[in-house]
């Protein structure tokens, strides 16, 4: 496959100075990686305490089942908390925690975490949990989700967190699929300014995995909201099901000695709700997870512990929350801000009152959060001292070089170094990005892998294709927080993403991806959004990037509907910023044909739409990912398919009603 390589962006920003002199990753990691690989993440193991040291770095003798710091062992806990603590930083705060309700704030020191950490596994080794047995995490962005994780990986119970916007269906599926004897949740959290239970769907859920053949022995549940709540007896037994956090974390001793865990001992299962059938549980390992985040975290974002204040945005419920929330940032003793709620709760600019109130200096968030900023207008921001913003992160999907550009000049005053990091529930940890003290970054450009990682773009037959051409992202060699299997079923780890490139031993990613003049990669979305129009094979992420590129556009998705003459045609929906409504909150008449001419001069006549619809809202997930599938049936007059992983299920009846009455569509 040759991926048509149409875009071109000129742009380069060279890092600040300051930063290049004092970066933790200089230019020389890169080489030094690539001489010794298994000597450089040895380097980066050194940075964890460990309980044994490991006899060998890496076993990669059956592959492609990846064994890392064997002989090696180590505790997840240990190393986010109580190292901070015996090493002088018990005082120091490890959570800002904000609530969504205004007011609603909790600093956790490490000591605090520590403590509440070691409370935690003792009340669930007093529920009967013991080291191997899997505990579902169901729960708000509170500080008793972190509290729960960490406490399951001092026990070397490995944890399954589902987030909380989940059906009771996706809930149950994955308590089954991994055996989980507990669940961990709340009486509700707060969504949008007001209490949205969670208790409900666990107790539907519990029997529901009944049925599946898993009986879940407790519920553990979190006083968040104050709602009633069922309480449910033991099914077929005497005692209580359901339990009170209060009543048994609160109470118990703060004090847990933390066993060593082989470094291959089960960390977590994550599951991916894939598109169809059932969803695949991506399972990571403890050491050599905990060295590939600790290490990106810190390398990545230049993090400098003592003094930066780090926020994540992302719901604990992803591998961004996952990585980048938890194990990550608190593995480096980071100072760092959880929110529980949505960016505009009680107004749009809560995010960036939280940045200023609190000094953020190193913001982590995704693209459809920045397009809904731009939406919103730069005048929201404008109100807030962001000045302490050193460093701004995007993570994902390929981000739009004109959000790229926004996102620096208004959250970043036009001189932050943006970070745009491709990685994958699956690979655990960021394997493509800029390094803030070295790259001269590129709108749009996740740019080189890291030292120590091996990515490529490849043709179909797994050949490394030239500069300025597109194909396939694989990546050549194993890495620490690579995914052991699918829980319960190597087989379809085999066929899933070794098997494309199973003579050369290539991990396929499912991205399609292009290199561009310099050997700088582009991420150019999932291979299954590439559309076939006249025989080139366009990327939808270009076509987007340019109709987000004019200054009327904040945020578009593409899809190839079928055509009679070309094969497939491009249709585009678009959102419009809020300043380029008319006062009946409708777009221009002749705004259609100038965004269609706009995409052909920044592309070419190939990629012009054939159709532009003009939407309130985009279909996505709860993870901000747009899905295409249900803007395909609209542009080929199907009915819609499944809703249910949608964050909002009424979005596609919006754009239906909308585009039914005749608003926003053009058609030649």
């Amino acid at each position: 496959m040759t991926l048509s390589n149409l875009s071109r962006e000129e742009r380069r920003f060279e890092p600040p100075r300051e930063l290049a002199e004092n970066a933790n990753v200089k230019e020389e990691a890169y080489e030094r990686a690539a001489r010794d690989r298994e000597a450089f993440w040895a380097e980066q193991a050194d940075r964890l305490d460990w309980g044994r040291t490991w006899d060998r770095v890496l076993d990669w003798d059956n592959p492609p089942f990846a064994k890392w710091f064997t002989g090696g062992t180590i505790n997840a806990a240990y190393n986010c908390v109580d190292r901070h603590v015996e090493n002088g930083q018990g005082d120091k705060v490890a959570i800002h925690w904000v609530g969504e309700p205004e007011d609603d704030t909790r600093d956790l020191t490490y000591r605090d975490l520590k403590d509440e950490v070691c409370r935690a596994a003792n009340a669930l080794t007093e529920l009967g949990v013991k080291k191997g047995d899997r505990v579902a995490i169901y729960l708000p962005m509170i500080p008793e989700t972190v509290v729960a994780m960490l406490a399951c990986a001092r026990l070397g119970a490995p944890h399954t967190v589902v987030f909380g916007g989940f059906s009771a269906d996706a809930l149950a599926s994955r308590i089954a699929d991994c055996g989980a004897k507990v669940v961990i949740t709340a009486d509700g959290g707060y969504r949008r300014g007001a209490p949205s239970a969670l208790k409900p769907a666990v107790d539907e859920a519990v029997g529901k995995a009944r049925e599946q053949g898993q009986e879940v022995e407790t519920v553990l549940v979190v006083r968040r909201t104050g709602q009633d709540v069922e309480w449910t007896a033991k099914h077929g037994g005497d005692g209580g099901r359901d339990v009170w956090w209060h009543d048994v974390v609160d109470s118990a001793f703060p004090e847990h000695e933390p066993e060593m865990h082989d470094a291959e001992h089960p960390l977590y299962v994550m599951y991916t709700s894939g598109t169809t059938g059932k969803p695949k549980g991506i399972l990571h390992t403890t050491g050599g997870y905990l060295v590939g985040t600790s290490y990106t975290h810190w390398a990545v974002f230049d993090l400098k512990a003592d003094t930066d204040v780090y926020w994540c945005t992302a719901d604990v419920g992803w591998v961004t929350g996952h990585s980048y929330m938890v194990y990550g940032p608190l593995a480096n003793g980071v100072t760092q801000v959880v929110y529980e709620g949505t960016p505009d709760t009680p107004h749009k600019g809560r995010w960036w009152e939280i940045c200023e109130k609190y000094g953020v200096t190193i913001f982590y968030t995704a693209p459809t959060a920045i397009r809904t900023f731009m939406k919103w207008g730069a005048d929201i921001p404008a109100k807030f001292d962001l000045s302490k913003i050193r460093l701004l992160g995007s993570v994902g999907e390929p981000i739009n070089p004109e959000a790229y550009i926004w996102y620096r000049d208004t959250i970043g005053g036009g001189k932050v170094p943006v970070v745009d990091t491709w990685w994958q529930t699956e690979t655990g940890q960021i394997m493509i990005s800029p390094l803030p003290g070295v790259t001269h970054g590129k709108p749009g450009s996740a740019m080189k892998a890291l030292p120590g990682v091996a990515a490529d773009v490849v043709t179909d037959a797994g050949e490394s294709v030239p500069d300025g051409s597109g194909g396939y992202l694989v990546l050549t060699e194993p890495w620490p927080a690579m995914l052991r299997t699918l829980w319960g079923d190597d087989e379809r780890f085999k066929d899933t993403y070794w098997s494309r490139y199973a003579d050369q031993g290539f991990y396929f990613a499912g991205d399609g991806a292009k290199k561009d003049e310099d050997g700088d990669l582009w991420m150019l979305g999932r291979v299954d959004d590439v559309m076939n129009v006249s025989g080139h094979r366009l990327s939808t992420t270009e076509i987007e990037s340019a109709l987000v590129s004019h200054p009327k556009v904040a945020e578009a998705a593409v899809v190839g509907a079928s055509d009679d003459t070309t094969g497939q045609a491009v249709c585009a929906f678009v959102i419009l910023r809020e300043s380029a409504l008319q006062g009946d909150g409708t777009a221009p008449d002749d705004l259609i044909e100038e965004l269609r001419k706009h995409v052909q001069k920044q592309i070419g006549a190939i990629a012009k739409p054939r159709q532009i619809m003009i939407v309130p809202e985009l279909p996505k997930t709860r993870s901000g990912k747009i899905m295409r599938r249900l803007l395909k049936d609209v542009a080929e007059h199907r009915d819609v398919g499944d809703v249910t992983t949608l964050a909002d299920s009424t979005v596609m009846e919006l754009i239906t009603t909308k585009l039914s009455s005749g608003k926003g569509a053009d058609d030649d």
